[in-house]
C-alpha cells in the first residue's frame, strides 16, 4: 500500500488564494495558492535566493494516473520546454518527486482578459486590436514550430504587469505534421472542421481568433459562455450561441452571423476572412499563413517589430491593491484551500509511469 507523503513542501500553509490561472495545480512553496483544477492547484512561490516570484503548477500523480491523463500531461510539459515567446506564459522548470509533477511558471500577475472584457461589456476597435496583434505573433510563432494550440478564449489570456498579453493553458496544445482528429476545446470556440470530425490543423486557431475579436468590440452577452476571440471583443457576445451545446454546433455550421451596426467594416472584414468555413480557404491557413493575417488592413498601422518588442501602450494597465506588484495577486478571484494531506506517494510501479517526465 502507498505510504501518505510527508513533503513538508506540500504541507506548507498558504496564507492567499488566488483565481485559476492554469486548468491545474496544487498548494507549494509558501505564499498564495492561485486556482484550482482536476486534479492539482497552482500556487505563488517565491525563490528564496533571488525573491522573485513565479507560479507553480502542481498535479497530484495518483489523479493523473486515475484519471487517465498521463500522456495529456506529458504532451503538455514536452510542448511547455520547447516554446519561449513575450506572448506566452512561458515554464521556467519542471521536476518531480514520489507523489507530486511540478512545472514553474512566470507569474503574471495582470488577471485574466476575461475579467476585463465582462466589466467593459465590449472593447472599442483600438483595444481589441491591441490584443488581436500580440495573439497573432504568439500564433505565428507556435505554428512555425507546428503547435496548434485548439483553446483560445478570453480565459486564458492573462495581463502581465504593464498590460500586455500572455497565452496560458497549453492542456489542448498538440505537436502536428499534418491533422488530427481529437475532439476537444470550448463548444463556441470550436472551428466546422472539428465538430465535422474531418480532421484539423492549425486553422482552427485562426477560427478561433475570428470569433474571440468580435466579442471585444460590441458587448457583454448576460448568457455568454465563451465566444470567438475578435468577434467577441468587438461585439462583446459569441457569434455562435445557444443554451444547447447541439444548437451551437448547428449555428457554427451554418455559417451565419449577425452583426451590430456599430461593429467597425475593417475590422467586420478580418472575421469574416476568419470565419470561413473552409478551412482551405480560410485566412492564417493559406499560402502565406500568417502573414496574410497581420497584411490585412485592420493591422496597417502596425509596425510588428514594435509589437514583438512590446513598445505598443497597452490600453488596459492592471491596478494593484498593493505597492509592489511583484507579489499582488489582487488581480485573481479568491478559491478556497484543498487539503492535501491525502494526497499519495507512488510506488515503484506507477513511478515508471512518469519516467520521461
Amino acid at each position: 500500500m502507498a505510504k501518505q507523503t510527508n513533503n513538508p513542501l506540500i504541507h506548507q500553509s498558504i496564507c492567499q488564494s488566488l483565481s485559476a490561472m492554469y486548468t491545474d495545480g496544487r498548494r507549494h512553496g509558501k505564499i498564495a495558492g492561485k486556482g484550482t483544477g482536476t486534479f492539482g492547484r497552482v500556487c505563488l512561490c517565491r525563490d528564496k535566493i533571488t525573491n522573485k516570484y513565479w507560479a507553480m503548477k502542481i498535479l497530484a500523480m495518483a489523479d493523473v494516473i486515475r484519471l487517465k491523463q498521463i500522456e495529456h500531461v506529458k504532451n503538455e510539459k514536452n510542448i511547455l520546454q520547447e516554446i519561449d515567446h513575450p506572448f506566452i506564459v512561458n515554464m521556467r522548470w519542471n521536476s518531480k518527486d514520489d507523489c507530486c509533477l511540478y512545472m514553474l511558471f512566470e507569474f503574471v500577475s495582470g488577471g485574466e482578459l476575461f475579467s476585463y472584457l465582462r466589466n467593459a461589456g465590449r472593447f472599442d476597435s483600438g483595444t481589441a486590436n491591441f490584443y488581436a496583434c500580440e495573439i497573432v505573433l504568439a500564433l505565428e510563432y507556435l505554428h512555425s514550430l507546428s503547435i496548434v494550440y485548439r483553446d483560445l478564449k478570453p480565459e486564458n489570456l492573462l495581463l502581465d504587469r504593464e498590460g500586455h498579453m500572455k497565452i496560458t493553458d497549453f492542456g489542448f496544445a498538440k505537436k502536428l505534421k499534418d491533422r488530427t482528429w481529437t475532439l476537444c476545446g470550448t463548444p463556441e470556440y470550436l472551428a466546422p472542421e472539428i465538430i465535422q470530425s474531418k480532421g484539423h490543423n492549425k486553422a482552427v486557431d485562426w477560427w478561433a481568433l475570428g470569433e474571440l475579436t468580435t466579442r471585444t468590440v460590441g458587448g457583454w452577452s448576460t448568457g455568454r459562455k465563451a465566444g470567438v476571440l475578435i468577434y467577441e471583443m468587438i461585439v462583446g457576445y459569441p457569434p455562435f450561441y445557444d443554451d444547447n451545446p447541439f444548437g451551437i454546433y448547428e449555428k457554427i455550421l451554418s455559417g451565419k452571423i449577425e452583426w451590430s451596426r456599430h461593429v467597425d467594416p475593417i475590422a467586420k472584414d478580418l472575421v469574416k476572412k476568419l470565419l470561413v468555413l473552409d478551412r482551405t480557404k480560410r485566412l492564417g491557413n493559406m499560402k502565406n499563413g500568417a502573414e496574410d493575417v497581420k497584411r490585412h488592413r485592420w493591422f496597417k498601422h502596425l509596425d510588428w517589430n514594435v509589437v514583438i518588442r512590446k513598445q505598443l501602450k497597452p490600453p488596459i494597465v492592471p491596478t494593484y491593491v498593493f505597492s509592489s506588484k511583484e507579489d499582488d495577486t489582487s488581480n485573481f478571484d479568491d478559491y478556497p484551500e484543498t487539503d492535501w494531506k491525502s494526497v499519495r506517494s507512488l510506488d515503484k510501479i506507477e513511478m515508471q509511469l512518469f519516467e520521461d517526465f
